[in-house]
C-alpha cells in the first residue's frame, strides 16, 4: 500500500515521503494516528498545498521536544518502592512510574509510551539510568534512583 507520510515516521521516513508498506501497518497505525494519507493524486496535491504548514508544525514539535530534553539533562529523580532487607523490590518500577516521577519532580510532561526500559521492569533498588524518546530525533537519559519506602 502506497502512502504520503505527513510527520517524520521512525524507521520508515520522512515528511512528504511516499512509501510502501503492508496494509495492516497502514490501516491499523498510520492512518488512524494521522501521520500518512493513501497516495492518491487527490492526497498528493492536498499533500502539497499544506507541505508549508505541515514542515512548520514539525520544525514545533522539534523545538518543544528539545526544550523538554534540555530540562531533563544530567538529572535525577527518586521512585521509592516497598523493599525488603536486601533492596528486592516487592513489586517493580515500570514506565508509568518512572513516567510520573520525572511530570512531578522536573515539571515535565512525560507520557508513559516515551520511557525505553529494554531490559524491563526495575526490580531491585539503585541507580539506573534510562532514555526517554521525547521526539524521533530528541533522546534524553535520566537517571533514576529507586529507594526503598
Amino acid at each position: 500500500m502506497q502512502l504520503i507520510l505527513l510527520e517524520k515516521v521512525e524507521n520508515l521516513g520522512a515528511l512528504g515521503d511516499i512509501v510502501s508498506v503492508k496494509s495492516g501497518y497502514a490501516r491499523n497505525y498510520l492512518l488512524p494516528q494521522g501521520k500518512a494519507k493513501v497516495a492518491t493524486d487527490a492526497n498528493k496535491a492536498e499533500f502539497e498545498a499544506r507541505r508549508a504548514e505541515l514542515e512548520r508544525l514539525a520544525e514545533e514539535a522539534l523545538a518543544a521536544a528539545q526544550a523538554r530534553a534540555a530540562a531533563i539533562a544530567e538529572k535525577s529523580v527518586q521512585v521509592a518502592a516497598t523493599a525488603g532487607d536486601e533492596g528486592k523490590l516487592f513489586g517493580s518500577v515500570g514506565p508509568t512510574e518512572v513516567a510520573a516521577a520525572v511530570t512531578e519532580q522536573l515539571s515535565v510532561t512525560v507520557e508513559k509510551r516515551e520511557v525505553r526500559m529494554p531490559e524491563g521492569a526495575i526490580r531491585q533498588c539503585g541507580q539506573y539510568d534510562i532514555e526517554l524518546h521525547l521526539h524521533s530525533d530528541v533522546d534524553v537519559t535520566v537517571q533514576v534512583v529507586v529507594v526503598p519506602e
